[in-house]
């Protein structure tokens, strides 16, 4: 025997695996030296044993099913890394998981199998481990879920009391000076405090897993006529230009996620843009559509490009005030992930920043048709002739809410849960409207209390409902309801005054269904 043959003996008897060589009878016809310490049989004891030798007796029966199988259709093909029940017998009776690696072949006319044997026992035990850490993770993520869910009620609840006590005072304080000046920078403070929960809440529940897009046919142009709305205010206090375009653009996409991503683009431009333009732009091509959000702000330096997505990231602007805590382009990047955008930036410091967001063709629909806009109301909203039901459970929520709508000039009936709304219904008439709370004690909704309403008066009273987690309520409100609108809390008073004004004067949305503002 040469040396090449000599050592091919050796590898083939010293093999890390067990190697046996079985013949299509199932009987034993070969067996390496690996054998011995593997299952604890010398070679020449196991050469002529049935192949059953080595499984337990519980298993021999499937065995010969599955050999019956094989026979069939011989193939390389691997054993027992992933099956559970996989086992070998050693000699003493033992058990271990196996995994085996089947070669067939043949040889002087006859067929063969060449199966590798390997112990899978430290395998397994971390596979078993990998299961339980997954398990442990998703429990965990599964909390973490519904903390979040609760955090975005009952943080967002303490808020909401502050800025209606806030709003008060200001109708309250008579002196034109100090008091007022002192207000105005509280409700400052609690605005910035409510953007900072806002993007806390919202990128911990896109990191978590916590929202699913939720794909419709969505309207652009519904989406720009809010974003209009929105900033139209800050980028006049600021003397800026604000250009969004009309779009005739349907898309396949998450409404709710789309507009989160470009509010904070938007806002981003209109905070860090001192005078010029702050603009919307939108493209069709072959590739799909790009909405560009461009300003001439401040810009960005180049070496900074790559971390602005990061969380609590925020560029040096040679010692400028920081502004919020750096989460809003953290949220474009997740929103963007979510839904299968690209997103990308072009900056020139002293020139402005261009954001391009690339949305794939296939969810590019069609053209849709244009949106009947109704004018809002504007400036500051009158006190509707009717009276509202006020349902909120917290009673510290629902005493500062009673004052500020007292202050502005309602009549108010009040409530604490859904049973003392309905027994408020005799005296309600058309031109009153219910204000409640979203989240009721149990599983009881303001969306429940408003069906409930309905039904007992026999007519639509229109509607405003609040909500710490806007976005999840509208994921579950899944049929249009008309004369109703959401707003978001900690709600932002001149929102809350215009929309129950556009309620009590028989306004409704264009296409009749609920329309939500965050």
């Amino acid at each position: 025997m040469n040396h090449s043959a000599a050592l091919s003996e050796q590898l083939l008897q010293f093999s890390p695996d067990a190697l046996i060589v079985v013949d299509f009878h199932g009987v034993i016809r070969f067996a390496n030296e690996t054998t011995r310490s593997l299952l604890g049989y010398a070679p020449g004891a196991l050469v002529g044993q049935s192949i059953d030798l080595l499984l337990p007796a519980r298993l021999r029966a499937r065995h010969a099913h599955y050999v019956a199988q094989y026979q069939r259709a011989p193939v390389g093909r691997e054993m027992g890394a992933r099956s559970a029940d996989l086992v070998a017998r050693r000699a003493d009776g033992s058990e271990f998981p196996a995994g085996i690696r089947l070669a067939p072949f043949d040889w002087e006319g006859r067929s063969y199998v060449a199966a590798a044997i390997r112990d899978m026992t430290d395998r397994r035990a971390v596979n078993e481990a990998l299961i339980v850490a997954r398990a442990e993770a998703e429990r965990a993520n599964r909390a973490k879920s519904r903390f979040l869910a609760t955090a975005s009620h009952d943080l967002r609840q303490p808020m909401h009391t502050i800025r209606m006590l806030n709003a008060s005072m200001q109708k309250l304080a008579s002196d034109p000076g100090g008091l007022r000046d002192l207000l105005r920078s509280q409700e400052q403070a609690i605005d910035g405090a409510s953007r900072l929960l806002d993007a806390l809440l919202d990128v911990s529940r896109l990191e978590s897993g916590a929202i699913t897009p939720q794909i419709e046919e969505v309207n652009l142009e519904a989406i720009f006529a809010e974003l209009r709305r929105e900033f139209a205010a800050p980028a006049s206090v600021k003397s800026l230009a604000l250009d969004l375009p009309r779009s005739e653009v349907a898309l396949a996409t998450d409404r709710l996620l789309l507009s989160q991503l470009l509010q904070n683009l938007l806002g981003n431009a209109v905070k860090y843009t001192e005078r010029g333009a702050v603009r919307l732009g939108e493209s069709v091509d072959a590739e799909g559509l790009q909405l560009v959000v461009e300003d001439t702000g401040i810009g960005i330096p180049a070496d900074k490009l790559e971390r602005i997505f990061d969380e609590y990231y925020q560029v040096d602007h040679d010692g400028r005030p920081r502004e919020g805590v750096g989460l809003g382009l953290a949220i474009v990047r997740e929103v963007a992930r979510l839904l299968g955008y690209e997103v990308s930036v072009q900056s020139t410091p002293g020139h402005g920043t261009k954001v391009t967001v690339r949305i794939p063709r296939e969810r590019v629909l069609r053209q849709a048709a244009p949106i009947a806009r109704t004018p809002g109301p504007s400036g500051n909203a009158a006190p509707i002739a009717g009276r509202l039901l006020l349902l909120e459970d917290n009673p510290s929520v629902r005493a500062a809410t009673e004052l500020f709508l007292s202050l502005e000039g309602y009549r108010t009936l009040s409530a604490g849960s859904i049973d003392e709304a309905l027994k408020h219904g005799p005296q309600l008439a058309p031109g009153d409207v219910l204000l409640a709370d979203y989240r009721l004690g149990g599983s009881e909704t303001g969306l429940d209390a408003l069906h409930r309403l309905r039904a007992m008066l026999g007519w639509e009273i229109p509607a405003v409902l609040l909500s710490g987690d806007i976005d999840s309520v509208l994921r579950v409100t899944k049929e249009p309801i008309g004369h109703c609108r959401f707003l978001s809390k900690p709600v932002d008073t001149r929102a809350l005054t215009a929309a129950i004004a556009e309620l009590g004067a028989g306004a409704q949305s264009s296409d009749g269904t609920a329309t939500a503002v965050r």
